[in-house]
């Protein structure tokens, strides 16, 4: 079809399948890094994202994230709900040469891998029927506005504000919502002498660590909806950002706690990849090595802020996604280079910027605590403190493992 360039395509449809493969890739590594008992829960939280999700972003969720602005504040819902006007032709708005279609596939999958995110803070505590009903009233009323707010053409946009891949739009948002509902459940019930949060599965960790940082190429290089050089710099300072940030995360545990760990390589990698998302199309590659070191000291020592406000956030989701992402997103106006991608550092980008993660965060911490409340009206919220010491049986029928099972027939 003329206009439509099949490179540009080609690539953006495997930056989208990448992207999709996260959110499972996201199951594993959580699901690993919690106990046993609540590995299943967790896992099946995530998938089921891309179920709810999905449907939102069709029926109406894209509309109100890419329609025409309306007052700075959302999208229009009629232009594309149901995905009318959504077809092959480009819209130049976006890209003149991948289809329109395209853009609204891609689009989706970081709608539905930003509910997901917040799973880890609050495992084992949040009742499944509530949580579907959370993350579709949550990913209207957070994701929806915040991403028109940014990509859409809203107001942050229209002061200048950026972000390449989503450190505000995805990272800040749910970070900062992860940690208002890890507050609001409270702390988790534990068994009698039961032990410290020691992983249930560190292969699966890190295979999911592995899936992440290869989807993540796709995250930041896709969005250039382009193979060209900028998405060749996003995908260069993608890889650099998460290895140097491996590396300082390793070297700051060594030296709080005496050694390493596994676990703390494989969180710091991530924590790196998280900061470099909304710069990687904004910086030079050795900038995005600043940014990865900078990137991990900053979510490592926010243990510190953690502990201060007393907030039982499991996997720590808010240190490495909600300070990961709001770091990266102000250190665009202290690194940008206009020879990238035409944002300059200076202090009014640095001011614009950090305008945004106040109010992105603000605004997401008070909308979760209100629909956490509202929800919370009918009683079935949170899960009952017998359930969370025994486990997912009860809700789910099943376990994630079966290993007593097998022993029992090997030894009959």
């Amino acid at each position: 079809m003329v206009g439509i360039d099949a490179g540009d395509t080609a690539f953006l449809l495997i930056c989208t399948a990448l992207v999709c493969m996260m959110t499972p890739a996201l199951a594993l590594f959580y699901g690993g890094l919690v106990k046993e008992r609540d590995m299943l829960s967790i896992m099946i939280q995530n998938f089921v994202c891309m179920g709810v999700i999905g449907l939102l972003w069709v029926f109406g969720g894209f509309s109100l994230v890419f329609g025409p602005d309306m007052g700075g504040v959302i999208g229009d819902i009629r232009p594309y709900f149901g995905m009318y006007h959504v077809g092959i032709e480009p819209n130049a708005a976006y890209s003149d040469k991948v289809p329109f279609i395209l853009i609204f596939a891609y689009q989706m999958m970081f709608a539905i891998i930003t509910p997901a995110l917040m799973t880890g803070a609050f495992v084992g505590r949040f009742r499944f029927g509530a949580y579907l009903a959370f993350i579709a009233i949550w990913t209207a009323v957070v994701y929806f506005p915040v991403a028109h707010w940014i990509w859409g053409g809203g107001f942050l946009a229209q002061l200048g504000v950026v972000d390449f891949a989503g450190g505000i739009v995805i990272h800040t948002a749910a970070g900062f919502s992860a940690l208002a509902t890890a507050k609001f459940l409270g702390a988790r019930r534990k068994r009698s002498g039961e032990g410290g949060d020691e992983p249930a599965a560190l292969p699966l960790v890190a295979l999911g660590a592995g899936l992440l940082w290869f989807g993540w190429f796709g995250f930041n290089a896709g969005g250039a909806y382009a193979a060209d050089a900028l998405a060749a710099y996003a995908f260069t300072n993608t890889m650099l950002a998460g290895s140097i940030a491996m590396l300082v995360w390793m070297f700051w545990e060594w030296l709080s706690f005496g050694r390493p760990s596994f676990s703390g390589v494989l969180v710091g990698a991530v924590a790196g990849l998280a900061t470099i998302t909304p710069a990687a199309g904004y910086v030079e590659p050795m900038a995005a090595l600043l940014i990865g070191a900078i990137g991990a000291t900053c979510c490592f020592h926010a243990r510190w802020v953690q502990r201060w406000l007393k907030v039982d956030d499991t996997l720590e989701v808010w240190r490495a996604h909600g300070v990961g992402g709001m770091t990266g997103a102000l250190l665009i106006g202290v690194l940008a280079s206009s020879s990238i991608n035409q944002v300059s550092a200076s202090l009014e980008q640095l001011g614009v910027q950090a305008l945004a993660v106040m109010i992105v965060a603000a605004y997401a911490w008070i909308l979760t605590t209100c629909i956490l409340k509202a929800i919370d009206v009918t009683g079935h919220l949170r899960v009952p403190a017998d359930q969370q010491q025994s486990g997912e049986y009860g809700v789910f029928s099943e376990n994630a493992y079966n290993l007593w099972d097998m022993r029992k027939s090997n030894n009959s």
